[in-house]
């Protein structure tokens, strides 16, 4: 709701690259969305290089950067950078 869109499927035919990082230090981008510095971060930013990326992390948890191609497919952006929560236990 505050990226203002309902999260995209994807197809794997537009998937570039993932890799699992942790929270990123970069410069994201100019922001629509919720922000609150240092534990939450949810929304799109545009960066000033023209990346467009779908935001939804959460600090303490690592987050799961997806590169997108540019097809009409990949829902107009770029990156994906999304949370994903650490698996507890075994098995």
């Amino acid at each position: 709701m505050m990226a203002r869109r309902r999260f995209p499927s994807v197809p794997l035919t537009a998937i570039r690259a993932s890799e699992a990082t942790g929270w990123p230090s970069e410069f994201l981008g100019l922001r629509t969305g919720l922000n609150i510095s240092g534990y939450r971060k949810l929304g799109t930013h545009r960066h000033p290089n023209g990346t467009r990326r779908l935001v939804a992390m959460k600090a303490g948890e690592p987050v799961l950067r997806i590169r997108l191609a540019d097809i009409p497919e990949s829902g107009g952006f770029d990156e994906l950078l999304i949370s994903t929560q650490r698996r507890r236990g075994g098995g």
